[in-house]
């Protein structure tokens, strides 16, 4: 079940959605082209979307790029009827702006980011600072630190992991994510990936593949070489999927967590070499 933020601010729509004003001053460009600049965002948690995105008043967006959309989705962000798509420089993005039926979102636009859907805005920063694949949640913490635990990570049956000097990163709604250094890990049992991902938390993230027989998903091992600066404890340390290794602290075998991620890693295949 998703869990959504409950501070005083947030309030709730009959259609389901959840929202708060955000005093922070949010700007979206398509390539060199600011579309959105915004001193008054507000933040709309859908039903069953773990993260926000932002909606903004219609005076704070570039409404002279926007046309009716052509061939508009049904279903879409809780039963939105409008959307628009976006021309920028010659160049039509489909359905990249959509309002929401919401009374009390009416006289806002919100859009789509290209980093975490494919098409819309591809640059985003609250104050100066660029943002990605989604706003930051107000509501959510990270924090990365440095432990003195033991912790193993075996998979198969083989240890690949074994350290006293891990860093724990405890991130609201995730479980705890077990960061070990370079040289406390079997890496040489790995394959470095093309797979990266970006997080407004952490930053950029490489990954690596085991090379071994079992039925182990692809990209299970991840590293930030430059984090954001909240968390540069892990520069550099490896971390694995708690849903698909087996890990053990100080002696105890942790359950395998059920979370968001063990549908995405169920379907893909292990790697076979």
């Amino acid at each position: 079940m998703t869990t959504f933020p409950t501070a005083p601010d947030v309030r709730a729509t009959p259609e389901g959605l959840l929202w708060e004003p955000s005093e922070r001053w949010v700007r979206g460009r398509k390539g060199d082209v600011t579309v959105v600049d915004s001193r008054h965002p507000v933040l709309v948690w859908e039903p069953d979307v773990p993260v926000p995105l932002y909606a903004f008043p219609r005076e704070e967006v570039r409404e002279d790029l926007l046309r009716p959309a052509k061939n508009p989705p049904t279903g879409a962000h809780t039963g939105s009827r409008i959307f628009y798509d976006l021309e920028v420089d010659g160049h039509l993005l489909e359905n990249a702006a959509w309002t929401f039926p919401a009374d009390d979102l009416a006289g806002h636009i919100a859009f789509e980011w290209f980093r975490r859907s494919g098409k819309g805005l591809d640059h985003w920063y609250e104050e100066e600072e660029e943002i990605f694949i989604h706003p930051r949640d107000p509501h959510k913490r990270v924090d990365a630190v440095p432990s003195s635990r033991h912790v193993q990570v075996e998979i198969d049956g083989t240890v690949v992991a074994d350290t006293r000097r891990p860093v724990l990163l405890f991130e609201t709604g995730l479980p705890t994510r077990y960061y070990v250094p370079r040289e406390d890990v079997r890496l040489d049992l790995f394959e470095p990936t093309d797979h990266s991902t970006g997080c407004p938390y952490k930053g950029t993230a490489a990954y690596w593949s085991w090379r071994g027989e079992a039925g182990v998903p692809p990209n299970i091992v991840w590293s930030y070489q430059e984090p954001l600066p909240a968390v540069g404890a892990v520069t550099g340390l490896l971390a694995f999927f708690n849903e698909a290794v087996d890990i053990t602290v100080d002696g105890e075998r942790l359950e395998r967590p059920v979370t968001p991620f063990t549908r995405l890693l169920s379907r893909r295949p292990g790697k076979r070499t």
